[in-house]
């Protein structure tokens, strides 16, 4: 799974997706949201970790998710 940190201008919200081995899109939410149903991609319980890796990540940069 990667993950992307896009920004968000003027009144749109910088926003994180999810996408799979193959760079499809799986989900997309805002960066200062917490993601709901994470079980669905296998990431339940690992919330905090998803948050400061968010937290860190530079915008406009693919980076494989390994949580």
């Amino acid at each position: 799974m990667y993950i992307i940190k896009v920004k968000g201008k003027a009144k749109i919200p910088n926003y994180i997706q999810l996408r799979d081995e193959d760079f499809v899109l799986i989900a997309y939410f805002r960066a200062d949201r917490p993601l709901t149903k994470l079980e669905k991609y296998g990431l339940e319980g690992k919330e905090e970790v998803l948050k400061e890796v968010i937290e860190q990540l530079p915008f406009g940069k693919i980076q494989k998710l390994d949580i």
